[in-house]
């Protein structure tokens, strides 16, 4: 993150408080309503200014330093008791005045913050809605970090409950990822109740990183349960696409009953295809899988082992212990999955045709939902 380098505040801000100081130091009154509230304004205008609190405060402590000898009531101090007590009538107004400052700065800057964040949620949804003139829309992208002449891919984060900006996993994830990656081409936010992540792509290991840190737990809650990750694409259009990718996504994850936490939609792309032609994917089913029917215990325990055996990469061992079977009884439904169908496990193309009608039968709740 870019840091803002301190600048000296002109004199013009301590307007007033030598007179003040000295009449303070002379009768020992402590500041009146109406002096505090122009503290305030004070205040709040150098947080319109650009100017940090701690600069302000700065300026008038050296100011009160500088003041503090020649002030009338610390020259004319008779003894050690009038010297202790006016002090402690300059230092009570100092206090006040500091803290006056200080509720004035912070004012000015919450109200800036408020008006930010409603800028910054504006631009997002128009960004991703494609709403706005695409022009203008890529001139505010800058403001908020993004340069939509490149191309961009878009995460998206679901939990078991809904995300908002101050949800402690949201926060936790933009922390790291600037404290990893510092001023990148990318956007952290929350839409719909998901966390959202877009980023150049020339940057994917910074949606990789969000991935990895969204689905952490931070403050006894658990992280995001599925993150979904959109292909690149252009401009401000691409990155609308790219997240209703990312959406469509984590749709077909759940219908698909995809047990992979991060799913890409460069991965999928043959699904949204399939899934769109019903009648084809049912007709796939139908002949691939059909026979599986005819086998004791119906279809499903021969479909639940291809889904583990894909999801094992195919060693027997590893998708024996996720159907908590034996190895043994994984061979034999293998096999009479191949005698059943036609169409070998052990055989690349068999096995993609395979796995393709398993999840279009998911897809279409068969053998529970008829074809």
């Amino acid at each position: 993150m870019s840091r803002r380098t301190p600048v000296a505040i002109p004199d013009s801000f301590l307007d007033g408080y030598a007179a003040l100081l000295g009449e303070v130091s002379a009768t020992g009154r402590a500041l009146a309503r109406p002096e505090r509230e122009a503290l305030r304004e004070l205040g709040e205008r150098a947080a319109e200014a650009g100017y940090g609190l701690r600069e302000l405060v700065g300026l008038y402590l050296g100011e009160t330093r500088r003041l503090w000898g020649s002030l009338p009531g610390v020259a004319r101090a008779a003894g050690i008791g009038e010297r202790a007590r006016t002090g402690d009538a300059l230092l009570g107004a100092v206090e006040t005045a500091v803290s006056a400052l200080g509720e004035g700065h912070e004012r000015a800057t919450r109200l800036a913050v408020r008006e930010e964040e409603a800028a910054r949620r504006e631009f997002i949804d128009d960004l991703l809605y494609g709403r706005s003139d695409l022009g203008r829309l890529a001139e505010r992208a800058e403001r908020f970090g993004l340069r939509l002449a490149r191309a961009h891919a878009v995460a998206v984060a679901e939990g078991s409950g809904p995300y908002d900006d101050v949800h402690p996993v949201a926060g936790r994830v933009e922390r790291e990822l600037i404290g990893r990656f510092g001023d990148r081409d990318a956007l952290i936010t929350t839409k719909g109740g998901r966390l959202i992540c877009i980023a150049a792509s020339a940057e994917p290991a910074l949606l990789e990183a969000f991935a990895a840190t969204a689905r952490g737990e931070v403050a006894g809650r658990e992280g995001a349960r599925r993150v979904a990750i959109g292909r690149p694409h252009s401009g401000a259009q691409g990155v609308v696409r790219s997240y209703e990718e990312a959406l469509g996504t984590l749709e077909l994850g759940e219908q698909l009953e995809l047990s992979a936490p991060v799913l890409r939609a460069a991965d999928l792309l043959v699904f949204p295809v399939l899934l769109r032609d019903r009648a084809a994917m049912a007709d796939l089913v139908r002949s691939v899988l059909g026979p599986l029917t005819e086998a004791r215990g119906g279809a499903e325990p021969l479909l639940e082992t291809l889904s583990a055996c894909a999801a094992a990469g195919y060693v027997n061992a590893e998708a024996a212990r996720r159907l908590s079977v034996s190895v043994r009884t994984l061979s034999y439904r293998l096999e009479r999955i191949k005698f059943l169908t036609g169409y070998d496990p052990a055989d690349g193309l068999q096995r993609f045709t395979l796995e393709t009608a398993a999840l279009g039968a998911r897809a279409l709740g068969w053998p529970g939902t008829p074809l």
